[in-house]
């Protein structure tokens, strides 16, 4: 007769993808990965059906994976679609924007009622409503909540001025909202956290569910949140332990990047919007597949790979003539996504004399540089240091790029159960962090 398998001393994580469904069992007790599986995503039918045959692989390597706690995170469906309004472009809407992006979600419209009023907000999942600083002008805030309750049915998350917000949630009543802490509460101060966490909630709430992704019910109570945001809370423990971090993920539409750096003091009050010390930033037109032809478009020796790489979304390479090309859409990927996420640094003369003026986030001093994303995971030997090369070191033109980081490569999906469970299972999560760098 069988012996009954002990199950509480594991934990199944799952990353519902947009492309493939990825999980991995972590043993508790010595906080590690035994064993992992992934499957093509099923959006076709019901998006269990992947997880289910995920689930049989882990089984078929440790056995208490068929009746482990599952925690999962999802980005399927088109994960999290945000539409940001605010009151100006160049402030609170930008603020808003930054905040989304660090929250998980994929930004589909950013409206500045300054220019002209709510405009398409582009099929948004939920709507960040930002605007004004704390106990500053309201009008513009609740004229944009009005327009909202006439031409929008979903949810709204309200981070602007907070003495506004009883006026707000009353014009809003009829939608469900969640009101939270000013994302801009005085100039020059950016706040994300409050926001994040009410972000989190409206997509556990409204969001998972309302994308019809699967007809059982079990499916909800898996998802603890959107895979950007989970990966980005891995990315927050991971620096507790390895110091400054950067991440950078290639995907077949997008390159996020993640990061998670001290600021430099001189710096912090320069900005109309600040810079945070945790920030995801999201490259739409840079990616393996989907995005390629974006990706290569200053480099037409590349054209005919992106091409085909474009068309036929799940082509794999198949020789060496093949992984060079991915490899070099790869490194143009990664090479922008660095770029933009750091910005450069020059010297330029102000009323206060010369100083050092800076865009972006000054990556120069990062300990920790994570590749990930399939075109890493699954390369050659030495792929990360080619896809890399350009990217680290003393680079010419100001960039703020990581100069002697510590090169690793996400191969077993680690951050993403970093993030799953971080809440449940703190030291666990810290055990696995301290795995993917040692």
């Amino acid at each position: 007769m069988d012996e009954p398998v002990d199950t509480e001393g594991a934990v199944v994580c799952v990353d519902f993808g947009s492309t493939f469904t990825k999980a991995v069992l972590v043993d508790l007790a010595g906080g590690r990965i035994v064993a992992s599986a992934s499957h093509p995503t099923t959006i076709e039918s019901d998006v269990l059906d992947g997880y289910d045959a995920c689930l049989i692989a882990l089984a078929e390597q440790d056995p208490r994976a068929a009746g482990a706690e599952v925690l999962a995170c999802s980005s399927a469906g088109g994960g999290l679609r945000i539409a940001v309004v605010g009151n100006e472009e160049l402030v609170t809407a930008e603020a808003g924007r930054r905040v989304a992006l660090s929250s998980g979600g994929k930004v589909v419209s950013v409206v500045a009622m300054a220019s002209g009023g709510l405009s398409d907000l582009n099929d948004p999942d939920v709507v960040l409503l930002t605007g004004g600083t704390d106990g500053g002008n309201s009008e513009v805030l609740l004229e944009a909540a009005r327009q909202l309750a006439t031409t929008w049915r979903g949810p709204v998350v309200v981070a602007g001025n907070v003495d506004a917000q009883a006026e707000v949630a009353a014009i809003l009543q009829h939608l469900p909202h969640v009101l939270t802490d000013n994302v801009v509460p005085k100039i020059g101060v950016l706040a994300p956290e409050g926001a994040r966490a009410a972000i989190r909630e409206v997509f556990l709430a409204h969001v998972i569910g309302g994308k019809h992704l699967s007809g059982r019910a079990d499916f909800t109570s898996m998802v603890r949140g959107a895979t950007p945001d989970v990966v980005l809370t891995g990315v927050e423990l991971l620096a507790e332990t390895a110091g400054d971090v950067v991440v950078v993920d290639v995907g077949g539409a997008t390159t996020d990047v993640h990061s998670v750096v001290d600021l430099d003091p001189d710096s912090i009050g320069r900005e109309v919007v600040a810079t945070t010390r945790v920030t995801r930033t999201v490259e739409g037109d840079l990616g393996m597949r989907w995005s390629a032809l974006t990706t290569v478009a200053e480099h037409p020796e590349l054209a005919a790979a992106a091409q085909r790489r474009h068309d036929d979304p799940g082509f794999l390479p198949g020789d060496d003539t093949e992984r060079d090309a991915d490899e070099a859409i790869a490194r143009l990927a990664v090479g922008t996504a660095l770029r933009r996420h750091a910005g450069r640094s020059k010297v330029v003369v102000s009323p206060e004399g010369r100083v050092v003026e800076r865009t972006g986030k000054d990556l120069r001093e990062v300990d920790l540089l994570v590749g990930s994303g399939g075109v890493l995971r699954n390369g050659r030997p030495g792929v990360a240091e080619r896809v890399l090369s350009g990217s680290t070191g003393e680079i010419d033109g100001g960039w703020q790029l990581p100069r002697a980081p510590r090169v690793v490569v996400d191969a077993d999906y680690v951050l993403a159960a970093v993030g799953l469970l971080a809440a449940e299972h703190p030291e666990v999560a810290r055990m696995l962090a301290v795995s993917l760098s040692p």
